[in-house]
């Protein structure tokens, strides 16, 4: 790969609009919860920091050092204006997150009095564009005109076109798409139109990244793995012995218990079916046993954060005001940073509280239409790409490690390089982190690696960016392994 030009663009990110309504209302719940138990015990938050704008436009050129900013090309400086010639992308969250608190050049993390530099940025790797999609997302203009990820791939890869008219060096790059959560939609659907267009779009598209993703159905990656992942995890979970009980005739009864021991099976006999559904792909309310753990473990942990289960008191603030809820202050809502980067004066949101999919019929609000990819266009993905790899935070409560596991092995109705799902079991401790050591478990079959992160909720680029740095270098060719 030495010498050759790269371009990674970096997808919407977390899972909060989409086909799973359950999981937006467990989000608002767990903010309303937080919310109510710092007005009840007068929990005061972090003091507003004063907007330091001056009104001024005279340095919105210019590099912290006073130093001016020049563009190779000069169109570029077009693209960053006119917010109308090529959008800025859109819905669920914005990737805005990910480039400050993620994966960009700088951190804000959770906590964190300001920012510091990220010496695990992926623009270490490769030139990265992060964007904001579908319609509908932080400073994304526009109004959401889609029913599926199908059209939202087809807007994406308009985007791309346009962008490499701007920045016409980039043309022939290599090219990797990445995200994490609801990108378990957008990211396969993306890279699955860009190799049946392939002659449409001067990129090479090499392969794909994605994290925590949402690969199923709720029941999958939700439900059956929840009581499982509570008894391994009790210090987390401390539920007293009358709560447990219920727990577990919930799980007995709904076919949740025995579940893996009956169907998943090394190589896989075919594809599993879906229980506590009632025939449907929707969870019925006697079997949404995930929701009653969330807010069983709310009461005894105020802080409980489905992003990552080991987060106490007392809440960390966040500079993006997401996930947490203790502060005002939101960095992208300032007046001078909106105008140093050129987006529109408009109250920015990390997660859209609008529907970014329309009912294709009415045009009014709707959901996601689209099969989960791994029933759909995955397969097909990991055959055209030179490296596909899957990640996951064993500390993430919004999606299971266990259900990923479940969606990647059993549930492919299409296999990829003539097998079904993994063809041997995923070994423990077998994923290293340089210098650290043991730091999880990791799988490779066929061109999809699988890789388990301890010590990580939901974002992995921020809980342990070492490790996710290390597994974006190994997509992107800059090393033989994963695991190092």
């Amino acid at each position: 790969m030495k010498g050759l030009r790269t371009l990674f663009c970096v997808a919407s990110a977390l899972h909060w609009l989409g086909v799973s309504a359950d999981m937006r209302d467990a989000m608002r719940k767990q903010r309303a919860r937080h919310e109510q138990f710092a007005q009840k015990h007068a929990v005061s938050a972090p003091p507003v920091a004063a907007d330091t704008s001056s009104g001024d436009d005279d340095g919105l050129l210019k590099r912290q050092d006073g130093s001016l900013i020049h563009f190779s090309n000069p169109k570029a400086n077009e693209f960053f204006v006119d917010g109308k010639t090529i959008p800025l992308g859109g819905p669920g969250c914005s990737s805005m997150e990910g480039f400050l608190q993620e994966n960009g050049p700088i951190s804000w993390s959770w906590g964190q009095a300001q920012p510091t530099p990220n010496h695990w940025s992926w623009t270490n790797l490769s030139n990265v564009v992060w964007v904001e999609q579908p319609v509908g997302t932080g400073f994304s203009q526009g109004q959401p005109d889609i029913s599926n990820d199908d059209e939202l791939a087809s807007e994406v890869f308009g985007f791309l076109q346009q962008f490499l008219d701007v920045f016409s060096e980039l043309k022939g790059s290599n090219f990797w798409v990445s995200g994490e959560s609801y990108a378990g939609f957008y990211v396969p659907y993306i890279a699955n139109w860009i190799y049946e267009h392939a002659s449409e779009l001067d990129l090479k598209l090499k392969g794909i990244w994605i994290a925590d993703p949402s690969l199923s159905y709720d029941a999958v990656q939700e439900q059956i793995p929840a009581l499982r992942f509570v008894q391994a995890n009790q210090n987390v979970f401390p539920f007293n012995s009358s709560f447990s009980a219920e727990l577990q005739s919930i799980s007995d009864s709904c076919g949740y218990t025995d579940y893996l021991d009956k169907f998943v099976s090394y190589p896989p006999k075919g594809q599993l079916p879906l229980v506590g559904t009632n025939g449907t792909f929707r969870t019925t309310n006697e079997c949404d046993i995930w929701d009653l753990i969330i807010d069983e473990v709310s009461v005894i942990n105020p802080a409980f954060n489905v992003y990552r289960v080991t987060e106490t008191w007392p809440i960390s603030w966040s500079v993006i005001g997401f996930p947490e809820s203790t502060q005002e202050f939101i960095y992208f809502n300032r007046t001078d940073v909106q105008d140093a980067i050129h987006a529109p004066h408009i109250n920015w949101e990390t997660c859209s509280e609008g529907d970014v999919y329309i009912n294709a019929t009415t045009g009014r609000p709707g959901r996601d239409q689209s099969i989960p990819s791994t029933l759909s266009v995955l397969p097909n993905v990991i055959e055209k790409s030179e490296r596909v790899a899957i990640m996951h935070g064993l500390a993430d409560f919004i999606l299971l490690s266990e259900g990923t596991r479940i969606a990647i092995h059993c549930e492919q109705e299409h296999d990829w390089g003539g097998a079904q799902g993994f063809q041997t079991p995923i070994q423990n401790e077998s994923f290293h982190v340089k210098d650290m050591g043991v730091f999880g478990n990791m799988h490779q079959e066929r061109g999809l690696t699988y890789v388990e992160f301890y010590y990580s909720g939901h974002m992995t680029p921020q809980f342990v960016p070492w490790a996710a740095f290390q597994t974006i270098s190994y997509v992107l060719g800059k090393t033989d392994s994963p695991s190092q």
